[in-house]
């Protein structure tokens, strides 16, 4: 049981990274010009809020206001039931972003929010409802995240965590980062529990609204073809592919990440 649940988080891989839950305060109109809408960011798995911090800083030099949701990482329906609940705090209108894990949870959480506009997808899960993150993951070969995993951490209502182990976290997680900066992020990643790897996604809101799509060709976490499937499925208005980035490409090529967001944005 332990190497099968192994082996499903590890063809899983979320990570995700987003800035500290610091937020501008939502604009709605300035002198009767329609607002910019309020980006909110939510991480995945093995990562926190800061791993936004290069893609929010360029987005609020351009006037953007930045929400960073932290994602308890506990199970898709009530993470995105969360995520739900944050941003129906928000004035006016959202982007909602999220990365690997986080992925699953917009799906979810922008259903039912007429305010959101789009939907951006950063090396990120975009499930068909009842797909799970385990089986997205390991749909096609070349994930190596179960071999990078620690031993699952028993919790006290009986559930199991995962963390990736700190000597693997740089190659496997964000190969393309400074080792030190790498490092920090393995002391400080977050854990996911074995349960939301395997939870069908009940959520699917990219058939709806307005998608796009953004990742790393050389991400270890989620394979690439896994990738290219998810976001020809669900005919997205712009797909950019960053060559050699790995699973963190939010941290390692903020410009890119930034760059489609704001296209999300300004779309109509």
């Amino acid at each position: 049981m332990k190497n099968l649940l192994l082996s499903l988080a590890a063809s899983s891989v979320l990570a995700a990274v987003v800035p500290t839950a610091h937020a501008e305060a939502p604009i709605t109109a300035v002198q009767g010009i329609v607002a910019k809408p309020t980006i909110v960011l939510i991480h995945g798995a093995f990562a926190d809020s800061s791993s936004w911090d290069g893609v929010a800083k360029k987005l609020t030099a351009k006037g953007y206001p930045v929400l960073s949701v932290a994602n308890p990482l506990r199970s898709v329906g009530n993470d995105s039931q969360y995520a739900a609940s944050v941003i129906g705090a928000v004035k006016g209108p959202l982007v909602l972003v999220g990365h690997s894990y986080g992925g699953m949870v917009i799906s979810k959480a922008a259903e039912g929010n007429p305010e959101v506009k789009a939907l951006v997808y950063v090396a990120a899960f975009a499930p068909e409802q009842g797909e799970t993150v385990a089986g997205l993951a390991g749909k096609f070969p070349g994930g190596t995240l179960g071999d990078a995993l620690a031993d699952p951490v028993a919790l006290a209502d009986g559930g199991k965590e995962l963390y990736i182990r700190q000597d693997k976290f740089h190659q496997q997680f964000a190969a393309d980062v400074a080792p030190q900066q790498a490092a920090l992020m393995a002391a400080g990643q977050r854990p996911v529990t074995v349960a939301a790897l395997n939870e069908a996604a009940s959520g699917s809101a990219w058939k709806q609204l307005p998608s796009f799509f953004v990742y790393g060709t050389a991400d270890k976490n989620i394979p690439l073809e896994g990738l290219r499937f998810m976001a020809r499925r669900a005919n997205p208005k712009d797909v950019v592919e960053v060559k050699g980035a790995s699973h963190v490409v939010m941290v390692s090529h903020p410009d890119a990440v930034a760059k489609v967001i704001e296209e999300a944005a300004q779309s109509k």
